[in-house]
């Protein structure tokens, strides 16, 4: 029978499908569930600096005292990141699959000591989900990807499990950027993030949310890169993510070179019996193509092993419209 166990970041996983943070692992109860479905680890849901700050400030604002605006910050950021230490905790005592910690945080001030105490936790690694929005005029794409080696920088200096950094898609030299990263201690990275991103309804003209969950078609937003930086920088595991629905974007995202596969979207709308069903579709395939293990194919069609690795740089439809009249 094909093996489908894997490693990230040193974590021995049964095989590659990781739940990504998200609602869908925000309880005890609800990843207990998702081990009994056959995952391969987890990442927590996020604690959201941006939530812990807004909670503290709409505290204070009920307040007349400058202690008490002190002490309410103090308590609502204590509160919050002790809950979040509790989930680790319970999660980790619950189950033996990998339990990955993780934080969206926009700054680099809150962050260092939590690191720590997320360690102290139990957390077999921790996610760093980072975003700056690049909308200044006076300020170049160099200023921002410093934020994110800074942050990566500090992060490995203070703890000893893997720390993996959730990138987005919108960086000028994505596979500098995850050079850099490597030689500051970053264990594996996370291609790509899935951001909100803001719509206009314009009967009301009012501001709203576009789609949430992703589509199998979006990966490839993925898959070229998974295949480029892979073959640049082995040194770094990747997962990929967004647009993983099925058993067949698994396969394509580890022959791309991916050591494990982020999922959500495919569990919210199919549930988590989805996961059964792409794990076999993946066994089936290894068997019929005599693959015993993941590595016995891993990157077999990445940017440096295939004939013309210039497919995976073609931007343009030029040549692909010309033969379609």
């Amino acid at each position: 029978m094909a093996d489908l166990s894997t490693k990230f970041v040193g974590l021995e996983l049964r095989n590659p499908i990781i739940i990504s943070s998200s609602g869908l692992t925000d309880s005890v109860e609800k990843i207990r569930k998702l081990e009994e479905a056959g995952v391969g680890a987890v990442v927590l849901k996020s604690l959201f600096e941006e939530q812990i700050l807004f909670e503290a400030d709409h505290l204070s604002e009920k307040s007349d005292y400058p202690e008490a605006d002190d002490y309410l910050r103090n308590y609502t950021r204590t509160n919050s990141v002790d809950t979040y230490l509790d989930l680790i905790e319970g999660a980790v005592s619950s189950t033996r699959i990998p339990v990955i910690a993780s934080i969206n945080c926009v700054s680099d001030s809150e962050w260092f000591d939590f690191a720590r105490k997320i360690e102290e936790a139990g957390a077999h690694a921790l996610e760093l989900n980072i975003y700056f929005l690049p909308a200044g005029k006076d300020t170049g794409s160099q200023f921002y990807e410093k934020l994110y080696l800074d942050i990566a920088e500090k992060v490995k200096s203070r703890i000893d499990i893997p720390v993996v950094m959730k990138l987005g898609q919108n960086f000028t030299s994505l596979v500098n950027l995850v050079n850099l990263l490597y030689h500051r201690g970053i264990d594996g990275v996370v291609l790509f993030n899935r951001f909100y991103s803001p719509d206009i309804n314009i009967r009301d003209m009012k501001m709203t949310t576009s789609e949430v969950f992703s589509s199998a078609s979006d990966l490839r937003y993925s898959l070229r890169w998974v295949a480029i930086v892979s073959s640049f920088i082995d040194q770094v595991d990747i997962a990929s993510s967004t647009g993983v629905h099925d058993g067949k974007a698994v396969i394509k995202q580890l022959l791309a070179g991916a050591h494990a596969v982020q999922v959500c979207s495919a569990i919210y709308k199919h549930g988590p019996g989805q996961i059964a069903k792409m794990l076999d579709e993946l066994r089936k395939w290894m068997e019929e193509k005599n693959f015993t293990s993941l590595d016995a194919f891993r990157g077999m069609m990445n940017y440096g092993n295939i004939p013309d690795p210039k497919v995976y740089e073609r931007s343009q439809f030029m040549k692909y419209f010309s033969s379609h009249h």
